[in-house]
């Protein structure tokens, strides 16, 4: 049969299949699908584990004398076999035999990279699809990556806010191991709390000395001196640009919230703006002087900038936006600032 990652650990619950092919270029979900399989087998009592490297010129007729001869020890045994091309070769039938007639002491687990159209209609892995399990790892979208996130979090018995979730997804750039380090993390940061965009944001800044708070806050309230004093000093340690437009940008909304709600005269806060800061109370004495919309071009610009889509030097563009925040900078050409 074939099933997603999903729904292996029920499968595994209710029984151990004799043969199990796990493939995907995915290293977290495939080795999580792997750690599965084998702890589903130890429980089993496949206490015996042998592994096999297939590489040019593996000896398949040592794997198949291995797999029809008896344990040493009267142990059910587990034979993992990696194999990254997912080509065996000379050892395709042998898979297919195995698959179809395992002996009953043995639980056999392949390992593969993703199989392309061709490799999965192989009579070997049809064979697995027919008589044990298949599971076909695929990479998270990049759009389902916050929920994934959320969910993960979940399974921890954590909430995580979907701004925090954002901000993950913006930083690892869609590496679902560099993600997991970073939940691991933050589980132990939260203390049972929920996870928000601040306490994302402080993980990476509190091993800095300046901090991406001090640099929006500075900007907010006109003090360009130490705002761009604050920008070279992350720049210094190395803080990354996606983390530091998070906190301008952030600063930003909350001071076009703050503009729209007296405009409006309601305290209702959009939930459009569910990222947005808190400015302070000299920050908020300059938002009609502000040109916010002009501000905000240009960070969804400077975005551009980072993520490499837009010429120019990112932190060229960051110190155009925090300079024209704190007014200290005029739009040119050259600085990354969008007309409205």
């Amino acid at each position: 049969m074939r099933l997603s990652a999903d729904q292996l650990p029920a499968a595994l619950s209710r029984s151990v299949a004799s043969m199990y092919l796990v493939s995907g270029d995915e290293p977290l979900l495939v080795g999580e699908a792997a750690d599965l399989i084998r702890t589903a087998a130890r429980a089993a009592g496949h206490a015996e584990r042998t592994v096999f490297f297939v590489e040019r010129g593996f000896a398949w007729d040592e794997f198949n004398n291995a797999s029809h001869a008896l344990s040493l020890f009267a142990e059910r045994r587990l034979f993992e076999v990696r194999m990254p091309s997912g080509k065996p070769d000379k050892g395709a039938q042998q898979l297919a035999d195995l698959a179809a007639q395992a002996p009953s002491d043995i639980v056999c687990l392949v390992i593969t990279d993703r199989l392309d159209k061709k490799a999965s209609e192989a009579p070997w892995v049809r064979a697995v699809e027919k008589h044990g399990v298949w599971v076909p790892i695929w990479p998270v979208d990049a759009a389902a990556l916050p929920a994934w996130l959320r969910a993960r979090a979940k399974q921890m018995h954590l909430q995580m806010e979907p701004a925090a979730a954002q901000l993950i997804v913006e930083r690892v750039e869609g590496n679902l191991l560099a993600a997991k380090q970073e939940l691991d993390k933050l589980s132990l940061l939260a203390n049972g709390e929920a996870i928000s965009a601040d306490l994302v944001l402080r993980s990476v800044g509190d091993s800095a000395r300046y901090d991406v708070f001090q640099l929006a806050s500075a900007a907010a309230e006109g003090d360009a001196a130490r705002a761009l004093r604050v920008l070279l000093g992350l720049k210094s340690e190395g803080v990354e640009p996606t983390l530091i437009l998070w906190a301008l940008t952030r600063e930003l909304r909350g001071l076009w919230q703050a503009k729209e709600r007296e405009r409006l005269r309601s305290a209702a806060r959009g939930s459009g703006w569910n990222m947005a800061a808190t400015p302070s109370t000299r920050a908020l004495s300059r938002v009609k002087r502000l040109p916010l919309a002009s501000l905000l071009a240009q960070a969804s610009h400077t975005d551009r900038v980072i993520k490499g889509i837009a010429p120019g030097d990112p932190w060229g563009a960051l110190m155009g936006l925090a300079g024209g925040l704190a007014g200290a900078l005029q739009a040119t050409a050259d600085s990354g600032r969008v007309a409205p």
